[in-house]
């Protein structure tokens, strides 16, 4: 078959390479998939707000999650998965269809076999039908173009010219990319590495990487690269005027790719920042992300993990982030309400929110989450002025019942995040009282005993300098090396014991063991070698 020519041609062009560290690593954990029944969502405006194998990848999970979108979002992929060379996703896509509609028309005995491979057999509903010719034709295309490819970069080894052989491994990981091969893709981009002339090249080397690393879930990876272009001094230095653009939309591409490993990591409140320093008129790289997509995930990471205060200075008071809100409307409603503490109203707009959130494919293992974390810490904080708080009117603030309520309380208390106990008889939720005169005499007491070390070492001090330690040098002593004691022996193991007047050897033992001071740290006490 041609997918195997196909397969064959790439295995005997390519010589195989070790990269980094394994290609198909996921750090990433994924809650139970959960199904969407009915959603809000525009899918035609939101499958065209990405192109390549990220637009793809969504429209498949979405026809996974959510069985009102699955035939519309197959068929989108398929028309767009024709304008590449990725034969195999083709035919997965139509086996996915097949079962789409078999099972959406269980029973219907009239509808024809759309993937049967019946080019003139028409369609079904405006349903693509599997056309075995195109597959045939495409991948020989693509045989061909790899082998033109292929020679080329040998050619240009040959002729031992650098920048030609970095732009052959870029256009073999390009090809191999939209042919959906990831793996040797990741791999032709990571061979550029040795061929790299400039900081620029490094840089295009790095992004390339980290955007195959993101299509395979491999998020340390991710980080790896975002580091090492972060690190190249030309993605930090000051541009001039006509490349300051292009140099906005590289820092602002490697700080949401940054933030989208983290929070796939979990690393929600580092997310939050990441995705807090995008610029929106850098933010241009739809093969990744979208505006939307950087605003929702800034905004949600932002609500769950920052204080009121960094909320204030880091989201409200952005003039960047800003304009990021200005996109998702809703969202910016959300944040704004929140910092209001009108949190009924918030948490419904989060939960008209969550049917077209559940649908996104890096989001949506981490929404339960996400929204965990924002309803506590909107307890927390409705909360925290007050020293009782009447239940039923916390529950009708929260739209909750006094039940659901007490709940969630008595898990936060549990957890230590809120100091209070709950009167279930009253309804009525108490802070619990600091005890302010006991803390302030642990406090005294703490500052008695620093202040007694203090002192027991200005009296060593002045004993030492009164007595005239120093004239007792040993000559033994002097060979060796302060260095070659050992700190937490006793002082006295290493020479015979002298006792000069007015102090005695049993005293700064005595001392020693009560403050805990080493003998090293005797030695430095104003003196040179010395020894008892």
């Amino acid at each position: 078959m041609p997918l195997q020519l196909q397969g064959g041609q790439m295995q005997n062009n390519v010589e195989p390479m070790v990269i980094d560290m394994a290609v198909e690593e996921n750090d990433n954990t994924e809650e139970e998939p959960v199904i969407v029944e009915s959603t809000s969502l525009d899918l035609e405006t939101y499958a065209n707000s990405y192109t390549g194998l990220a637009k793809l990848q969504r429209l498949i999970f979405i026809a996974d999650r959510c069985p009102q979108l699955r035939v519309e979002a197959l068929r989108m992929a398929i028309h767009y998965v024709q304008t590449t060379y990725n034969v195999n996703l083709y035919t997965q896509l139509h086996r996915k269809l097949q079962e789409a509609v078999s099972g959406a028309n269980a029973g219907n005995a009239s509808l024809p076999d759309i993937a049967g491979g019946q080019v003139g057999g028409g369609s079904v509903a405006n349903l693509p039908a599997l056309d075995m010719q195109w597959v045939e034709s495409r991948a020989k295309k693509a045989a061909l173009k790899l082998e033109k490819l292929d020679t080329d970069l040998k050619n240009s080894k040959v002729n031992s010219i650098k920048e030609s052989i970095r732009r052959g491994h870029d256009d073999l990981g390009d090809h191999y990319l939209d042919c959906g091969d990831l793996s040797n893709a990741l791999k032709c981009y990571s061979r550029a590495r040795d061929y790299c002339t400039s900081f620029r090249h490094i840089i295009n080397m790095c992004l390339n990487v980290i955007k195959v690393s993101i299509y395979l879930n491999n998020w340390s990876h991710v980080l790896s690269y975002v580091s090492k272009a972060q690190a190249t001094p030309e993605a930090s230095e000051s541009r001039p005027s006509s490349n300051k653009d292009q140099s906005a939309v590289i820092q602002t591409k490697l700080t949401c790719a940054a933030g989208l490993a983290q929070l796939a990591t979990r690393k929600y409140k580092a997310a939050a920042k990441s995705f807090l320093g995008a610029q929106l008129d850098a933010c241009d790289f739809p093969d990744l992300l979208s505006t939307s997509n950087v605003a929702m995930y800034g905004g949600l990471c932002a609500l769950a993990t920052f204080s009121r205060q960094e909320l204030q200075k880091l989201v409200i008071s952005s003039s960047s982030f800003k304009l990021f809100l200005e996109v998702e409307p809703q969202l910016r409603d959300i944040i704004f309400k929140f910092y209001e503490s009108k949190y009924a109203s918030c948490l419904k707009l989060l939960d008209e929110l969550k049917d077209v959130l559940m649908l996104d494919m890096y989001l949506a293992p981490h929404l339960n989450t996400l929204y965990t974390r924002i309803r506590n810490r909107a307890l927390i904080q409705y909360f925290s002025p007050y020293m009782s708080a009447d239940l039923e009117k916390m529950a009708a603030a929260f739209n909750t019942t006094i039940s659901a309520l007490e709940d969630e309380l008595m898990a936060l208390i549990l957890e230590g995040q809120i100091q209070a106990r709950i009167d279930s008889h009253n309804k009525i939720l108490y802070a619990k009282a600091v005890e302010e005169r006991s803390m302030t005499f642990e406090r005294s007491l703490e500052m008695g005993r620093e202040h007694v070390m203090r002192v027991k070492g200005l009296i060593l001090r002045s004993a030492l300098i009164k007595n005239q330690i120093h004239k007792f040098l040993s000559s033994n002593l002097l060979k060796n090396s302060p260095s070659n004691w050992s700190s937490e022996g006793s002082i006295c193991d290493r020479a015979e014991p002298i006792s000069p007047p007015g102090i005695t050897l049993a005293y700064l033992i005595d001392f020693r063991i009560h403050t805990g001071i080493t003998a090293a740290a005797l030695i430095e006490v104003k003196m040179s070698r010395w020894h008892f």
